[in-house]
């Protein structure tokens, strides 16, 4: 399981930084919402978002944007729960 705190994603560097940490993105991964979802759909388990309320207040509508990929990566490899 890979867990996520939406209030360290308070830029959009921090998010990605915090994503690719916790979920093991590879040193390559280009931190942007087209890479982000390229690394999602190779990974299998469950990935937990905790406080994303946080996150959208940090993130006005970019928040919205990794949400919505979340939301298109999911498949029966990969369950994503969000957790205000």
């Amino acid at each position: 399981m890979y867990i996520l705190d939406g209030a360290m994603m308070n830029t959009k560097a921090n998010a990605h930084q915090h994503m690719q940490d916790e979920m093991g993105f590879p040193a390559y991964y280009g931190k942007n919402l087209d890479a982000l979802y390229d690394c999602l759909t190779d990974l299998t388990g469950e990935i937990r978002l905790y406080h994303a309320a946080e996150m959208r207040r940090s993130l006005p509508g970019y928040a919205e944007k990794i949400l919505r990929v979340f939301s298109d990566a999911q498949s029966d490899m990969l369950r994503i729960e969000i957790v205000d």
